[in-house]
């Protein structure tokens, strides 16, 4: 069995193939995790124990070969470094992560059909990864399952949630749908949410709600300075 390996017999992440160079055929397989991680980027800045991968493999002993990763559009550990030892990860290999599994992992279906509800849902759950997300805006009639599904691993099996933003208190993150706007371009998207379900902000958002407040702030005292001299009083005087 190669669980029973010893430690040292296992590959580096430099010894690894870090991708297996299959192109996604959907943009959102690039887009969504993308915008989920830029998020945690600004939201989470002064932590330094989580880590997303987005279309990295991940490479543990629970499958038939510890060669064979697997390879979410998204996926988010706690626990572990940003960068693990100042560097910039290959690819992710439990051993090499304390044997940290990673607690979500998302998968955006294409328009071809995958393993996203059989396969991969076996793999993971085998794996111990506590929420699994399948995103599926486009072909969910074709596949017959919603556009938004996410399960939580109980004694080992997967259950799905219904509730949306679903809050994932191992993570400390809630997810769900909403839309986001880019120009003139529309479209829905995934977000953190709070334990509240409020959702979590992306940097440009939380720029200009930040200048927004500056500017009421700076409407206030200007308000406030021409009561003054209505009264007769300097304001710069006070």
């Amino acid at each position: 069995m190669v669980q029973s390996e010893p430690r040292f017999t296992l590959p580096t992440t430099e010894e690894l193939p870090c991708s297996d160079d299959t192109p996604v055929d959907n943009e959102d397989q690039n887009f969504l995790p993308n915008l989920l991680l830029f998020i945690l980027e600004s939201s989470w800045a002064n932590r330094n124990d989580w880590f997303f991968g987005i279309d990295m493999g991940i490479y543990h002993t629970t499958g038939v070969s510890h060669l064979v990763p697997v390879i979410p559009d998204g996926f988010f550990s706690l626990g572990v470094e940003r960068r693990k030892a100042g560097k910039s990860r290959l690819s992710y290999a439990v051993w090499e992560e304390e044997e940290i599994v990673p607690k979500f992992a998302l998968e955006v279906v294409s328009k071809t059909p995958g393993d996203e509800y059989d396969k991969n849902l076996e793999i993971y759950a085998k794996l111990g990864v506590l929420y699994y997300v399948i995103y599926n805006p486009q072909y969910w009639r074709r596949d017959q399952h919603q556009p938004f599904e996410l399960y939580k691993l109980v004694d080992g099996e997967y259950q799905q949630q219904i509730q949306e933003p679903f809050w994932m208190p191992e993570v400390g993150l809630g997810i769900g749908r909403g839309s986001y706007t880019s120009g003139v371009v529309k479209r829905e998207v995934l977000y953190w949410h709070d334990k509240e379900g409020k959702r979590y902000l992306t940097a440009d958002e939380v720029a200009q709600s930040e200048r927004q407040q500056r500017e009421l702030a700076e409407q206030h005292q200007q308000r406030l300075a021409a009561k003054l001299r209505e009264l007769g009083i300097d304001p710069n005087s006070i």
